[in-house]
């Protein structure tokens, strides 16, 4: 057991291309601080040539992780890969993960390029990130489509001009588990110089085998399974990080590697990212899910009960659910709400920052008797939200809705520094709040997702509330949370307007998809 599975991490990458799903770089940070509490190996902390925010974003976490690798992407030109290089100035480790495309279909329709250009291309890219550091992972782009002979050639190129890791992606999840094992396979063994590089997958879930494939690849000699924190990523998402660590783990009897995770930090660092990009883990989801250790049936919890291993084949404890946590109340003091935050990845930048979201804590302890991780994850997202940009901004909202009548909102807001109030009719009462909000502001904006979620236990938990609104192809994910869901929703709608008012800067020439 003493092969190592090196687990690579791109929730802040690829994970960020879900739609509306874009983080800040202070979100990306606190998420990169997880990460390394985590013990993931490689941070993939974005894809600096996109934009100056997704190159700060990179440089920023470059200059604060230090047990971790952090990498950034590159397409295989040399801009992408000098400006990969500038941003991971700072890293203690860093690595550049340079890319191109290899399918026939992508080099005749995207690239307009022969497959003899591609390897050139491939092999200078390589050369040039390996002025700015030996650790050079080089991937082709739609592996999973591409010919195998070509494969063959294009890799054996890379590892002569300096790549350490080969990554084979299946961009549009394409394979199926036993096939994709089998290129694995063939790849090592047919290229004379596989031996001096890790072979590493990146799996698509669009046929949901993202996991399979990657344990299928694991099994075949793959070394790196690139994946994101509850599965999140472009189109139907990636391999989930959590799925592949803990089947890895508990098959030990089938997977002779292992990986150095903490895996009780997986569930806090499942809640953090599902906080702050606004996507919900579904109760059912594996490993992080809030029913994976639920037991219903009679027969089952009789069988637990007696013997934990009649239905669970995994400890809950493992993986974070049951750990012991601080709960805090109306009654804790500023130290522990200080540590507790801490302790949770975040750090404040000055006092008036810590007094700021104390007073936040305050208030909603006056509202809910227990305050849990998850509701301080929330109120720190929040925080940062509300920061960003405060074009449209909440002051008052009243409800009326009674047994017979037609439910009516008024709210007033602070639009540009202009306080109006607006009342208008709706469905119920978080239908009537949102058509007197849009009445206001007239986004003409299309809600294309409502979602509510309860972030703890108990009547008095609150309700975190996800909008996604479209406009003119854009799209932007909202998030709020109260005690109060009629708030909650506002707030989030407020939020996706304000996402939806400051410029979007962001650009993937080739969207990065590897």
């Amino acid at each position: 057991m003493n092969d190592k599975l090196i687990i690579f991490d791109t929730t802040l990458r690829d994970g960020e291309q879900s739609p509306g799903a874009s983080m800040t770089r202070e979100e990306k940070v606190r998420i990169a601080k997880a990460l390394e509490r985590l013990k993931v190996d490689v941070i993939e902390a974005g894809f600096p040539a996109a934009s100056p925010g997704d190159f700060e974003a990179v440089q920023a976490v470059a200059n604060i992780i230090k047990d971790s690798v952090v990498c950034g992407l590159a397409r295989a030109l040399d801009k992408d890969i000098d400006r990969a290089g500038e941003a991971l100035k700072g890293a203690n480790r860093a690595r550049i993960h340079t890319f191109i495309a290899t399918s026939p279909i992508h080099m005749q329709m995207k690239l307009q390029m022969q497959p003899e250009q591609v390897i050139e291309y491939a092999v200078r890219a390589v050369k040039r990130a390996r002025q700015y550091t030996d650790d050079v992972e080089f991937s082709p782009e739609d592996a999973g489509r591409s010919d195998e002979d070509f494969l063959c050639r294009i890799l054996e190129a890379v590892i002569d001009a300096g790549a350490t890791t080969l990554n084979i992606p299946d961009t549009v999840g394409y394979s199926v588990p036993d096939q994709f094992g089998a290129t694995i396979a063939n790849l090592i063994r047919r290229i004379p110089n596989s031996d001096k590089a890790i072979f590493s997958v990146h799996c698509h879930n669009d046929l949901g085998l993202a996991v399979a494939n990657s344990l299928s690849a694991v099994m075949n000699g793959a070394r790196q399974v690139e994946c994101t924190i509850n599965g999140l990523g472009e189109r139907a998402g990636n391999a989930s990080l959590e799925e592949v660590v803990m089947a890895v783990r508990t098959r030990k009897d089938v997977f002779t590697c292992q990986t150095g995770i903490d895996t009780r930090e997986i569930l806090t660092c499942s809640k953090l990212v599902s906080s702050i990009t606004g996507f919900p883990v579904q109760p059912n989801k594996a490993i992080v899910g809030a029913n994976a250790f639920a037991h219903e049936a009679g027969i089952h919890q009789d069988g637990v009960l007696k013997s934990r291993e009649t239905y669970e084949i995994m400890r809950a404890e493992d993986v974070g659910w049951t750990a012991n946590r601080m709960v805090l109340g109306k009654h804790s003091g500023r130290n522990a709400f200080k540590s507790r935050i801490s302790e949770l990845g975040f750090e404040f930048g000055s006092e008036e920052e810590l007094n700021e979201a104390f007073a936040r804590f305050k208030q909603l302890a006056d509202k809910k008797h227990e305050i849990f991780d998850e509701d301080l994850q929330t109120l720190i997202s929040e925080a940062g939200f509300e920061a960003e940009d405060e074009h449209v901004k909440l002051i008052a909202l009243k409800v009326c809705s009674e047994t017979g009548e037609i439910p009516n909102a008024t709210v007033t807001l602070r639009v540009d520094n202009k306080e109006v109030t607006g009342n208008a009719e709706g469905g119920g009462a978080v239908d009537a709040s949102l058509k007197a909000i849009e009445k206001l502001v007239q986004s003409e904006a299309t809600l294309e997702l409502y979602s509510v979620n309860s972030i703890s236990n108990g009547t008095d938990a609150q309700g975190e509330v996800t909008i996604r609104l479209e406009k003119a192809g854009r799209i932007v994910n909202g998030l709020g949370a109260d005690t109060d869901i009629v708030i909650a929703s506002a707030k989030a709608y407020i939020n996706a307007l304000n996402k939806l008012h400051s410029p979007d800067q962001r650009r993937h020439p080739q969207k990065g998809d590897v």
